[in-house]
Formats: structure tokens, sequence, C-alpha cells
């Protein structure tokens, strides 16, 4: 068990493999465990990370859950793995929520981060036309019960197994996503992100129900040294539902970056 202290939080994170690093950030109903799919796949040829932000996982928190402590939750973790002689740099790999996170880690600490994937977020961007397409986007999604936003009706109906496995995964947080406060507050401009030493990829899935392909396209528009991957047949949820496709998407933006 490796254990990194933000402020006076443990934050527990696992380190597998060996090669470029990549930080997996998990959304609010997961924990290091969710990326068991990315861990095997990558891990044969990089440095794999995996964290439980306050109140996830075993990172105990039962005081506010204020999601402005979670990069820093991030940035401690890097610095371990740094100072105990791991890889100084790592591609921040933010899922939904922890998009946010991720990407304010990496701009607060650039010297940390190799690049940033957005997946299934805009990881708090503030841009006008941006936040009135989300808030639409959130309007549609908030129609359908929650795990139809996540996981298609095929698949839970294909791996009754895996959705299962997927529900429970949040019974070992004591954060919830009602209990979180400020997720996407200290987002970036666009223009700040524009300026960032470090490449960005937007990633998405065509039948993502709780953030579009459009609006996410439009962002890829108004950022165009991002780097936009709209996957066919994926939902929000595309690491645990098609992680073939996840799995593929990332290791080619972290070919990219080695070879840069």
């Amino acid at each position: 068990m490796a254990i990194a202290l933000s402020g006076d939080a443990k934050i527990y994170y696992e380190v597998h493999g060996a090669g470029p690093a990549v930080l997996f950030i998990h959304g609010s109903g997961g924990h290091h465990a969710a990326w068991w799919q990315q861990v095997a796949a990558l891990s044969p040829d990089h440095t794999v990370i995996t964290i439980d932000l306050r109140g996830f996982g075993n990172s105990r928190w039962e005081s506010d859950h204020d999601a402005r402590n979670f990069p820093g939750d991030i940035i401690a973790v890097l610095d371990a793995i740094a100072t105990g002689g791991g890889p100084p740099r790592a591609v921040l790999v933010g899922q939904s929520i922890g998009a946010a996170a991720a990407l304010r880690a990496a701009l607060n600490r650039p010297e940390r981060a190799s690049g940033v994937i957005l997946a299934h977020s805009l990881g708090g961007l503030r841009h006008e036309e941006l936040t009135a397409l989300v808030k639409a986007d959130r309007a549609v999604a908030e129609q359908l019960p929650v795990l139809d936003r996540l996981l298609t009706p095929e698949f839970r109906a294909s791996r009754p197994d895996l959705a299962f496995l997927f529900r429970q995964m949040g019974t070992f947080n004591t954060a919830k996503m009602q209990d979180l406060r400020n997720l996407n507050s200290d987002g970036p401009t666009v223009e700040e992100l524009a300026a960032a030493p470090f490449p960005v990829m937007l990633l998405a899935g065509e039948k993502d129900a709780v953030l579009s392909p459009a609006t996410v396209r439009r962002a890829g528009e108004l950022l165009p040294g991002a780097r936009v991957e709209v996957v066919t047949g994926a939902p929000h949820s595309m690491y645990w539902e098609t992680p073939e496709l996840f799995n593929d998407a990332v290791a080619r933006f972290l070919k990219d970056v080695a070879t840069a």
C-alpha cells in the first residue's frame, strides 16, 4: 500500500509496470480499482499509476467533499513517485469528474505533466459558449436514470456481471456525487489551456449520454492545438464498457507524447 500526504489527507495510490508514466484519475463512482482493464493492457510498456482521490476507495475522508482539493491530491502522488525515484512526469487521464482535477493539477505543476487526456469531460473549461453547451447536454442527461447515462442498455443486457460490478464500485466510497462541491470551479480559460506547455486530447464517445460529441468537437475547434477523438459506439464509461477502444486511444496518445 502506497500513501502520499496531501495536506491532512492520506491519498492511496498504486504503481504498476515500467516505462513512460500514465496516471488515471477516476470519476464519481470509481476509485483505483476501476482501471483494472487499463492496468492490464498498458502496464507491460508503461508505468501505470492509479489513485484514490480523497473520499474514494482507500483514501478515507469524512470532512467536506470539496473538489478543489483533488488537484492537490494528484500532485501529492506525482511528487511522491518522483521523489522515490520513479518517473518525474506522467500523462494525466481524467475520467468525467476526474478530468477537471487532472487538468488543474497539470496547469498548476506543468513540470509533472507530459500531457492530459480529458475523457468525457471538458475539464471545467471556462468559456461562455461551451458552458452553455455542457449545461444543455446535462439537462438532457438528467432526464435519464443514472445508469442509462453511464452504460448502454445493450451492454447491461449482454454483460450483467460487469454491469453489476460497475454499480458495486461506488459502494467503497465515502464521497457521493451529491456530496461533491465545486466540481468545475477554478477551470482554465480557453486561452490559458491553449498556452499550456503540454499536449491535450479530448476523448469522447459517440454514444455518450452526458457530454455530446458535438460539444466536444466545438471545444476542439476553439482549441486548435488539442487532439479530438470521438470513438464510434462508445458510451460515457468507455473505459469500462469498451476498454479496447479506450485503451487504444490512450496508447496512441502516449506513443505520440513519448516520441515528441
